[in-house]
């Protein structure tokens, strides 16, 4: 029988290749950058160490290649105190790599090769059958194959949370199984085919395309959460940002976690809306997530 956990994640798992830059090359032009750093990272993994951070007791359900970049993964969530009963590992097959580009002001570019991420299929969901369904909150992103999260959704016994990143059309079944739905503003009009203008309005409209809630997260500006109920904005606190990595990543961990301790979501965002502001504090992403005792006063 599988241990009871507050938030399992089925997601991806990826060494980040982070460089900083002045700015970011034209087509067919070279810069020259920062010195390489290679962090542990993947939106999945990602998620689970934030919400394991934070306090919270995070199983993750992905794959790694049998390289060193699977190792290094694998201590650094161990490390964490996320539960990796169902991390598998796949033969001859390379981790997961994200390449990313931080700029002067923070932001990032990324670009994902997924290796043994894109192994992620059904077959893992029914070795982690027990453990999906008896968490009370179970948290899904696209960097792994959609087939592997609609199975997960369809066995999960508690709340689903999915956030669309990179972003894809979803069926409409998944969708209705969301609550909530978690996107940023491009995100957000891509599945609502153009920006909305007052976030506000692009959230409600995305309550009403499908997903029981939905919450866009605007970076420094917080978010907004809609439901049944109607649009909440979400402000959220001052900081200084030194890199952007990762800070969406916290910010639906920590969401997740306070979901399944009780939360309403509207309160849940607030207390997300924090972690993610401390994560853009320090560079890396997992590297970057914050304790409780970090986390900026309300």
């Amino acid at each position: 029988m599988d241990e009871r956990w507050d938030v399992v994640v089925v997601g991806s798992v990826n060494a980040d290749f982070v460089v900083g830059v002045d700015r970011r090359p034209a087509p067919g032009e070279t810069v020259l950058g920062g010195d390489l750093a290679v962090h542990p990272g993947g939106k999945g993994a990602n998620q689970a160490v934030a919400a394991a951070r934070l306090g919270g007791r995070a199983a993750l359900v992905g794959r790694v290649g049998d390289d060193g970049h699977g190792e290094l993964l694998r201590g650094a969530l161990a490390s964490a105190g996320v539960g990796l009963d169902h991390l598998a590992a796949t033969p001859g097959v390379p981790t997961g790599v994200a390449l990313i580009t931080v700029g002067p002001d923070g932001d990032n570019s990324i670009i994902v090769s997924p290796g043994a991420n894109a192994r992620l299929g059904p077959a893992d969901v029914a070795a982690a059958r027990d453990l999906i369904a008896a968490a009370p909150v179970v948290s899904f992103q696209l960097e792994v194959p959609l087939p592997a999260v609609e199975a997960a959704a369809r066995v999960a016994g508690g709340r689903v949370v999915l956030n669309l990143s990179p972003p894809a059309p979803v069926p409409a079944d998944l969708l209705a199984r969301c609550d909530p739905l978690v996107v940023n503003e491009h995100e957000a009009a891509f599945l609502l085919d153009g920006a909305h203008g007052d976030p506000r309005d692009t959230a409600a409209a995305l309550a009403r395309s499908g997903p029981r809630s939905a919450v866009v997260t605007l970076g420094a500006d917080g978010a907004v959460v809609a439901d049944g109920d109607g649009a909440t904005a979400v402000p959220a606190p001052e900081t200084d940002a030194v890199d952007t990595t990762g800070a969406g990543d916290a910010f639906t961990a920590a969401l997740c976690l306070r979901l399944a301790r009780g939360d309403a979501l509207r309160d849940a965002a607030r207390y997300a809306a924090r972690a993610g502001a401390a994560a853009v504090r320090r560079r890396g992403a997992q590297s970057s997530f914050p304790t409780p005792a970090e986390l900026p006063a309300p």
